[in-house]
């Protein structure tokens, strides 16, 4: 899951996202509404955490432009716990409401729920080649045989599976297993994609598609 948080006390909101990152999700964070609406602009978030009393560009405003467009899902922060105000925020467009202060455990609950209704969907286990994904139950078989992968090698696996044999670039990946903070140079997928070729085994199913990027073979 890529969720974006965006809070203007730069503690709370580093916080909050390395809480995030433990339970395995892809954050960013944007201190500001405007910096807010330029990441939304080239990433495609599951979710945005959005505080609505932002400085510069107001919460209500970056939530208003969101709902309009982008098709994640938005919880909304406030101080403001009233009935009122949270009937404000999701007039707005915005999709779940939490008042500040908060458990982080329900921040993570509904982060998830909204996870789940922002994803498209898909068939709940993937097929192709002798590899069977089960990502509601986190499991990989190769022709029967359980392989155990980290997150980083499922997620990896997982998008070359959803590509049904179409090449998956290397940008796509990092956008998608990894985020923000991983250096765009790095070989970090190469390194991902050779362990994953291991522990699959033979004969080898990921094809390495020169200048392109990676897919798996019929």
């Amino acid at each position: 899951m890529r969720v974006l948080i965006v809070e203007d006390e730069r503690v709370l909101a580093d916080a909050i996202a390395e809480g995030l990152r433990e339970e395995a999700m892809a954050v960013d964070v944007a201190y500001d509404g405007g910096s807010a609406l330029e990441r939304a602009a080239y990433t495609a978030y599951d979710v945005v955490v959005l505080d609505r009393d932002l400085p510069g560009v107001h919460g209500d405003d970056v939530c208003r432009d969101l709902a309009g467009g982008h098709p994640g899902r938005i919880l909304m922060l406030t101080a403001a716990g009233d009935v009122g105000q949270r009937v404000d925020g999701l007039a707005l467009g915005a999709d779940d409401y939490l008042p500040k202060p908060f458990v982080f455990a329900e921040l993570v609950a509904r982060v998830r729920a909204l996870g789940r209704r922002s994803a498209p969907a898909v068939p709940p286990v993937l097929e192709r080649a002798g590899v069977r994904l089960d990502p509601h139950r986190r499991t990989v078989l190769r022709d029967g045989r359980p392989v155990r992968l980290t997150r980083k090698e499922f997620t990896v696996l997982e998008e070359l599976l959803r590509a049904d044999g179409g090449v998956v670039s290397a940008e796509t990946l990092l956008d998608r297993a990894w985020d923000e903070h991983i250096d765009p140079f790095s070989n970090i997928v190469r390194v991902t994609m050779a362990t994953l070729r291991k522990k699959l085994g033979e004969p080898r199913l990921i094809e390495t598609v020169t200048g392109a990027g990676y897919r798996l073979e019929a």
